[in-house]
């Protein structure tokens, strides 16, 4: 509560104030300077070692409490071999499979014994390992994740167990009709760029991925190096501890020599489409245009935020209308998605009838039509901005909240003052930036629509 309370103080302020000055930086750690405005409310401390090894501290007022986390630039988007997919996804489970010196078994206790439970998790551009447990054992997470790192051991058959784990995930993820539109959107939308396929990969790649031990080793050995990497420590910890750990266990760590081999997006010319025929499941209507990659240097992703929250919220015209009084939509909303490279504006409504999939599909690009020439209300669009920075800011009152907020900017850009950067980019929204986002991004040539329906085709006009 008191976190909280912090926040919403800080957050006044900033809707108020100027946009934050750039951070000043040290050859060695940088931190936020005294009296500078900035989103965070907490320190930020910096240091990068000499192999490429970022380290940020956060001191954060949780007592006995701190989340480790180490966020690797490598997710689905650099899986660029052909039918190498779904390897970023794999890591993620074969890097709890242990060491010569931590089996398994062995890591599984060290955790116990240090009150902590660790996870991953796996997205387009990034894999983050992350733990919360008792302060005081600090140094044990640090020689346990410095080890797996650099150590990491698994026979073939172990390998094998894992991709079949991999395979079942999968199965099991495609038995939902949302998971496999989201798959067939994305692999119509893009022809050349990896964005083509989801963070499980293709199921071709996947059965055979038990195949594939030694393009494993490979994968590691390229993307498991410092220089893709970030060490955060969020909580009740000091950066000077911090720092000397990190150089304890990490400065010896070997850089690598790999740099993916990305292929840009052409753009796209003409609508595309696909669809699901399904009696039994409510019809649904996806409506996908090419969004911008992030950048906390420009308002697009901001001024697109803004539009999508206040096209979509329950008070908003369109939502009225759909939801409340024609009662032909369950739900809708959408918004824009913060990648590494332009990816995809998705924006979704279940509709109650098939018959009406045309029509709600109409009304959602007539809404968006409407932003591109009636400026938004000026008292609304200050209402939107500042309910946005509020929500971010009242979600930062526990140590993996913190960490959480700070990984996203971390794997996008590689800084973590990007942060602050880009909320910046928010009071500078003006009505005419909704109008210029929305004239740029909402065009019929870059749509990719997606349908569920009891029809063998979409029936949309």
């Amino acid at each position: 509560m008191k976190h909280t309370l912090q926040a919403l103080l800080l957050s006044t302020a900033l809707l108020a104030g100027p946009a934050a000055e750039a951070q000043k930086a040290s050859a060695a750690t940088t931190t936020a300077a005294a009296g500078s405005i900035n989103v965070f409310p907490y320190p930020i401390q910096q240091k990068q070692l000499a192999n490429g090894l970022n380290v940020v501290t956060v001191p954060f007022d949780s007592p006995g409490l701190a989340s480790f986390f180490l966020v690797v630039r490598a997710g689905s988007r650099d899986e660029v071999e052909p039918g190498h997919t779904g390897f970023a996804h794999f890591f993620e489970h074969v890097m709890f499979r242990g060491t010569d010196k931590y089996s398994k078994e062995q890591y599984d206790e060290v955790l116990q014994s240090i009150g902590a439970a660790a996870n991953a998790n796996t997205s387009l551009d990034r894999t983050v390992y992350h733990m919360t447990g008792n302060a005081r054992m600090l140094e044990k997470m640090f020689e346990v994740e410095a080890d797996r790192f650099q150590n990491l051991k698994y026979a073939e058959h172990d390998f094998k167990a894992e991709a079949g784990a991999v395979k079942g995930e999968y199965t099991k993820n495609s038995a939902s009709l949302y998971s496999q539109l989201n798959e067939k959107v994305a692999d119509a939308a893009f022809d050349k760029h990896t964005y083509e396929h989801t963070t499980m990969g293709f199921f071709k790649d996947i059965v055979d991925m038990p195949n594939q031990y030694q393009y494993s080793l490979s994968f590691f050995d390229r993307f498991y190096r410092p220089e893709y990497t970030t060490l955060l420590v969020v909580g009740d910890v000091k950066s000077e501890e911090v720092n000397k750990l990190a150089d304890k266990y990490f400065a010896s760590w070997k850089r690598g020599t790999y740099t993916p081999n990305i292929t840009p997006e052409p753009a796209q010319t003409a609508p595309r489409a696909v669809h699901i025929q399904n009696a039994n499941f409510p019809p649904l209507v996806s409506l996908s245009y090419r969004g911008p990659a992030f950048s906390d240097r420009s308002k697009d992703l901001p001024a697109l935020e803004v539009l999508t929250t206040m096209l979509f919220a329950e008070n908003s015209p369109l939502y009225q209308q759909l939801v409340v009084k024609e009662q032909k939509v369950r739900f809708v909303g959408g918004s824009p998605n913060y990648t590494r490279d332009p990816y995809l504006m998705t924006i979704r409504a279940s509709v109650v009838k098939p018959q009406d999939l045309s029509y709600v599909k109409d009304q959602i690009t007539k809404a968006l039509e409407e932003m591109k020439t009636k400026p938004v209300d000026a008292k609304r669009l200050a209402d939107t901005k500042s309910a946005l920075k509020y929500g971010f800011l009242m979600g930062l009152d526990s140590p993996d909240q913190v960490a959480n907020a700070l990984a996203q900017f971390i794997w996008l850009t590689g800084d973590v003052q990007s942060l602050n950067r880009f909320y910046a980019q928010y009071d500078q929204v003006t009505p005419a930036d909704i109008q210029a986002v929305a004239q740029k991004y909402f065009v019929p040539e870059s749509l990719t629509v997606g349908t569920i329906g009891p029809g063998a085709t979409s029936g949309l006009q």
